[in-house]
């Protein structure tokens, strides 16, 4: 019997992963991404990110070029195509399907203002309880800011769509779009079910401009003659799975349901938690968008994401000013030298611009307590970590107000999860018990594509390969001594 592969991409900023999954077996057989060197984003002005649409499209055909060869596989043996994005962007484009502007991505800033004074003239209530979010810098924002600044160009606008929806419709000739794309985008209305038609009537923004809806989970649409030619695929391969990044490292590390968590630590950190119910920060300071398993007629699972940009970046700069002279791991070494709660010395690791969960105040990053006859460097190192896992717990706590019993944090094995000091404070002052895995974006999308063709039955059939790498549980034994430093660091945070 021949064997059956699904084909998953990575739609990121940096580049465009691609992965071939066997989907008997559930094992990755190749992987390859595409530029090598960081893809370049244009910023015409400050604030501003832009990347061709186009650029996405050859990034992923060299990718899938590379997959292909390594493993010995025909296009006529993909079953199933997945998909995961850079979420938030804007790609505009006319009857043609072709794009009519570089898409604005994710970091770009220019569409702040028309958010907030949506958010403003619509008022909070209604943001909040319809949208769950403040209409923020998010696409249907951006897509404001083309209709006010690029008229001409905005006038020939047949459909807007999000990265991933653009990398389907060059796969298929056909544009459509899902509801966890639509809510990131703050297209959509929790509390009608539908369309967000009020906030695009506050924009004056035609529902024609939406793309047909199709669920996550199912066959999206198929690859036409033209990308098969292009590709090496199959013509009619179906897509049967999109989904933006933070919810697709959730479904990469099976996280599908009430109380669960997906984190990541990278540069920036994401702590992304399922809800079970429709449910909003009042204060805005997390985003709730639905998950990729979200039915508005069914089961509620909303994808709850705080972000702190000040993460792995505060590690990196202590790495390079303060423990130069050694790797890593001697460094997390260095610090398991100082006690629990650093003697005393906190650090605010906010010195990676605003931070929503701080009400998109920039507070910078600052050191506090230090002593100079009684601390050294194993407590500034250890305070960093330390005050990377407060911010997390911090956030936590919100999201914990907003009605999630969290119990389980899921990680990859990589960046800050690295670090067996990192790990267990987390653990010590959450309660909660840690699962790292070997995991990837791609590698979730394709078997995500596997969901959606019914080759699977489940996520945790899915999911059953998944490997468990480790298990951290919370240490009862100093419970106490974590949950008073991370007081200490909540009080001094207070008074700034």
């Amino acid at each position: 019997m021949t064997a059956r592969y699904l084909l998953g991409f990575d739609v990121g900023s940096s580049s465009v992963k691609a992965s071939l999954v066997n989907a008997d077996n559930g094992k990755c057989v190749a992987s390859a991404f595409f530029p090598e060197k960081e893809a370049p984003i244009k910023a015409v002005k400050a604030g501003w990110a832009e990347q061709e649409p186009d650029s996405w499209w050859q990034y992923g055909k060299q990718a899938l070029q590379k997959i292909k060869a390594e493993a010995q596989v025909k296009g006529d043996d993909i079953v199933a195509i997945g998909i995961s994005y850079q979420m938030h962007g804007l790609v505009c484009v006319d009857k043609d399907l072709k794009p009519l502007r570089p898409a604005i991505i994710w970091c770009d800033s220019r569409a702040v203002p028309y958010g907030e004074r949506a958010f403003n003239e619509l008022g909070a209530e209604q943001c909040l309880t319809h949208l769950l979010n403040s209409p923020g810098n998010f696409t249907a924002a951006k897509l404001a800011w083309v209709k006010e600044n690029e008229p001409d160009l905005y006038n020939k606008i047949y459909k807007v769509m999000l990265p991933g929806d653009y990398i389907a419709m060059r796969l298929s000739g056909v544009a459509n779009t899902t509801v966890s794309g639509l809510s990131e985008g703050m297209f959509w209305d929790f509390k009608e079910n539908s369309v967000a038609s009020f906030l695009l009537d506050y924009y004056g923004i035609p529902a024609s401009f939406i793309p047909d809806i199709v669920p996550t989970f199912s066959v999206q649409s198929s690859v036409c003659e033209a990308a098969a030619q292009e590709l090496g695929l199959k013509a009619g391969t179906p897509i049967t799975y999109r989904g933006g990044d933070q919810p697709n490292n959730a479904l990469s590390l099976n996280v599908f349901n009430p109380g669960e968590i997906a984190a990541t630590a990278g540069t920036s950190g994401v702590v992304y938690g399922v809800l079970g119910e429709v449910n909003y920060d009042p204060k805005s300071r997390v985003n709730t968008f639905a998950h990729v398993n979200h039915s508005g007629e069914g089961a509620t699972r909303l994808g709850v994401l705080l972000c702190i940009n000040g993460t792995g970046i505060l590690n990196a700069w202590m790495h390079r000013n303060v423990t130069f002279d050694m790797g890593y791991a001697e460094m997390n070494d260095l610090a398991a030298q100082a006690p629990i709660g650093s003697d005393g010395v906190c650090i605010m690791p906010f010195g990676n611009g605003a931070e929503r969960v701080l009400q998109n105040r920039e507070l910078g990053c600052s050191i506090h307590g230090l002593n100079f006859n009684k601390h050294a460097r194993p407590h500034l190192v250890r305070a960093a970590q330390e005050g990377i896992v407060f911010s997390f717990c911090y956030g936590m706590e919100i999201m914990q107000q907003m009605g999630m019993d969290i119990k389980k944090i899921h990680a990859g094995k990589a960046n800050m999860f690295l670090s067996p000091l990192f790990r267990n404070t987390l653990a010590g002052v959450s309660g909660a018990t840690i699962e790292l895995y070997e995991t990837d974006g791609s590698v979730g999308a394709a078997k995500g594509a596997g969901i959606g063709a019914g080759i699977y039955a489940d996520h945790d059939e899915a999911f059953a390969t998944l490997e468990k790498l480790q298990v951290i549980e919370p240490d009862a034994a100093h419970r106490d001594e974590y949950q008073a430093a991370y007081a200490h660091w909540k009080e001094t945070l207070g008074k700034m």
